[in-house]
């Protein structure tokens, strides 16, 4: 919806099970922030004139998948193209999102805006094409693909907000090392509460 010249788009980021307790590379809370992130869509989505999903869709992403990794840069194998675990989440399920994109088929992939959708569109130019000037990014993982995504809309030149109750880091300490980060580029830290209804 566009509101004084403003076109603000919602990116749900990787809210998969994969990434979600019970999965292969679980996040503590990232149940709950699947079902907070699907409650606001629902009730807020006239705020959106876009809304999009990412998604983590590794066929063979390299040495990001490792039999031992360091949780730095390698990862246990997660988000696998096919599997059920890298599906959107079932909470998600009436969210119908105006775009989808999926990322990382080759690559470690973090940022949302390294996703394209099936016709090949990177999500900058799903974004430009919808006119978005504004980003508000939720999702899984704070400290890494949202903070990617976060990092990367601003550099395009979008506002950015980050929800930070509706997203969840791997650790306390990584969350407080990417909220320092997003909002050191400019990104505005709120939770949906302090958004005017």
């Amino acid at each position: 919806m566009r509101r004084g010249g403003v076109v603000r788009a919602l990116v749900v980021v990787d809210v998969q099970p994969t990434f979600c307790e019970g999965g292969a590379l679980a996040v503590q809370g990232g149940n709950a922030v699947a079902e907070a992130i699907a409650r606001y869509a629902a009730a807020h989505r006239d705020r959106y004139g876009l809304v999009v999903t990412t998604q983590d869709w590794h066929v063979d992403p390299g040495a990001h998948f490792s039999a031992t990794p360091d949780y730095v840069d390698t990862w246990p194998p997660h988000g696998v193209a096919g599997t059920a675990e890298a599906e959107l989440h079932p909470a998600l399920a009436d969210l119908a999102p105006d775009a989808s994109v999926r990322k990382g088929a080759y690559a470690a992939a973090y940022s949302g805006f390294e996703g394209v959708d099936d016709e090949g569109r990177p999500l900058a130019d799903l974004l430009r094409h919808a006119g978005v000037t504004d980003v508000d990014v939720v999702g899984i993982a704070e400290s890494h693909c949202v903070r990617s995504t976060a990092l990367d809309a601003l550099a395009l030149g979008l506002r950015t907000r980050v929800l930070t109750d509706l997203t969840v880091p791997v650790t306390p300490e990584q969350g407080e090392a990417a909220r320092a980060a997003m909002a050191g580029a400019g990104a505005q830290l709120v939770t949906s509460a302090d958004l005017a209804s």
